[in-house]
């Protein structure tokens, strides 16, 4: 499928060659920044790649093109507002926007319909020609919806068109942003490598003169179109009005009847007239799929209706009976016929009828359920995971908060193994540390420097628990100028004469939380060794100087 995503873009290229010229108006270039563009292609961060490729392309185009770029997801981690015009549309900013794109960090979120409809809005401010050119390797992550705003901006009025290149999206995923070009009368290209992505950048961002429109195909004039299919998720059970795409493939049928290539899709409510001829019709409803063979004419509608002998499964993920259904939980679906779905928070699927396992994540807890869906089935009900919120802060004393991150805070599974030991389930880092967890026994363990403690819990479904773990400890800050290195052990030796290590650095300073008592600070300069005592009492600091 690379190989033909690749010719089809030469193909494109080709065409417009050698007349290739700036696009008419002001064009602005989104860029994903979003973490996923760390992702690899042939062992190259996609991060990397784009950037070679747009300034390659930009080379190219002429000093006259206004050209501007905005990014996404390149400042924030999780900010759906994270959108920042880097260049303002203008002539001769090629330069700037290589170089813009070379300083950009990738980390953040997608909100690709927020920043499609901000470059429109700053492409708005004059009469113009707008053109918006879209590069992602991800789809909407902020709630937008992209094919409604093609439908906004078409209905504008203004002389609106976007180009959407998708740089390693799935099939499934390359529907969800098609739309945005294919409503506004832009193409939707995909690109799989360095050079299918210049080849895609040079197809949209540098426009090649219109050709003459070929003649529409020849139809009798008493039809105006031959091809009004419909669906249902079984006899008399029409599919329920929501976001959920149709779509309509229209494949050639190959000589030994197999299904050969795709030719045109079609979405939703479809009132085609398409070329006659015998066709494959493959129709994709999420994760229902229907094959049928189809004949049309020039003279006669064809109003197929589809059985996707299909249902409708819409779950709830909530931490327990009572609770808000959460948005951050992850619904998983699985079947023994290979299919393998995640959605998360509220989850609608269509679905094949038969049996399913359904997994709801939320943290560490999880929820394994078994259902079985008949055709024409509408199911909605709450996927009920029964986790509860522990919270955890590591104290030197009582009242005495460990505030900084540096302290480590362990979730144990209570139960111990036979060594005596307990596994570890998460870890996290510093004070307040928030754990999602099913309900049951645990146990709490924090650890900085030398000092480490545990604290046993229960967690309980819906509910929060707060857990306090106290360190009995205190700090000791010893300086030793010029120093090579510093060991800090317990004082006490054992039957044998040898002491515990707690500490050791390679430095003339160092600051360790250590449990109270009495310890041996021992410094080494130039080969030459020294000790000093100190003592640390818990919930104070204390200094030392080995001189």
């Amino acid at each position: 499928m690379r190989i033909f995503s690749i010719l089809r873009a030469i193909a494109f290229v080709f065409l417009c060659l050698p007349t290739l010229a700036a696009a008419d108006g002001r064009t602005i270039i989104v860029l994903d920044g979003s973490g996923s563009m760390w992702g690899q292609i042939d062992g190259k961060p996609k991060l990397e790649i784009a950037r070679e490729a747009l300034a390659e392309v930009l080379k190219t185009i002429p000093a006259d093109t206004e050209l501007g770029l905005i990014a996404y997801g390149h400042r924030s981690k999780g900010a759906c507002d994270d959108i920042e015009t880097l260049v303002a549309p203008a002539q001769g900013t090629a330069q700037a926007i290589s170089d813009a794109a070379a300083k950009m960090q990738f980390l953040g979120k997608t909100p690709l319909t927020e920043a499609v409809r901000r470059a429109a809005s700053e492409l708005h401010s004059t009469e113009e020609k707008a053109t918006v050119v879209l590069i992602t390797d991800g789809i909407e992550t902020c709630e937008g919806d992209p094919c409604a705003l093609a439908q906004e901006l078409e209905s504008s009025g203004v002389d609106f068109t976007a180009h959407v290149v998708g740089f390693g999206l799935t099939k499934d995923e390359g529907k969800q942003v098609a739309c945005l070009a294919e409503d506004t009368g832009g193409q939707y290209i995909t690109a799989d490598d360095l050079d299918s992505l210049k080849v895609a950048l040079q197809a949209t961002v540098i426009a090649a003169p219109e050709p003459a429109p070929a003649p529409e195909p020849a139809k009798p004039a008493q039809l105006d179109l031959n091809f009004l299919p419909t669906l249902v998720l079984a006899p008399g059970v029409k599919k329920p009005e929501d976001s959920t795409d149709i779509a309509w493939e229209i494949h050639a049928k190959n000589p030994d009847g197999t299904t050969g290539d795709r030719i045109t899709t079609e979405y939703n409510a479809v009132k085609s007239f398409i070329e006659p001829g015998e066709y494959r019709l493959v129709t994709i409803l999420d994760q229902a799929v229907q094959e049928s063979d189809i004949t049309l004419t020039a003279d006669k509608l064809a109003a197929p209706e589809i059985n996707m002998n299909a249902a409708r499964l819409i779950l709830h993920p909530k931490p327990d009976a009572a609770g808000a259904e959460s948005t951050d939980a992850s619904v998983n679906i699985t079947s023994a016929s290979g299919i393998d779905t995640t959605n998360y928070g509220p989850s609608r699927f269509y679905l094949p009828a038969g049996d399913y396992t359904i997994t709801g994540t939320m943290g560490q807890a999880k929820v394994t359920e078994t259902i079985t869906l008949k055709p024409g089935d509408l199911v909605e009900r709450d996927l009920i995971i029964g986790s509860g919120l522990a919270v955890v802060d590591g104290y030197y004393v009582e009242g005495l908060l460990m505030e900084s991150t540096q302290h480590s805070v362990e979730i144990l599974s209570a139960k111990q193994a036979l060594d005596g030991s307990h596994d570890t389930i998460t870890t996290s880092y510093g004070p307040a540390s928030k754990f999602e967890l099913s309900p049951g026994d645990y146990i709490a363990r924090v650890t900085e420097g030398g000092a480490i403690a545990e604290t046993p819990f229960t967690v309980k479904a819906g509910e929060r628990v707060n857990v306090s773990v106290i360190l009995q400890a205190g700090v000791l800050a010893v300086t030793a100028p010029g120093a090579s290195q510093i060991t800090i052990y317990k004082a006490k030796a054992d039957l044998a004469g040898n002491r515990t290590q707690m500490s050791f650095t390679y430095a003339d300073n160092v600051t360790i939380a250590l449990p109270e008592g009495d310890y041996l600070v021992e410094t080494e300069r130039d080969g030459v060794k020294a000790e000093a005592a100190a003592k640390v009492t818990k919930g104070e600091r204390t200094e030392t100087t080995v001189p």
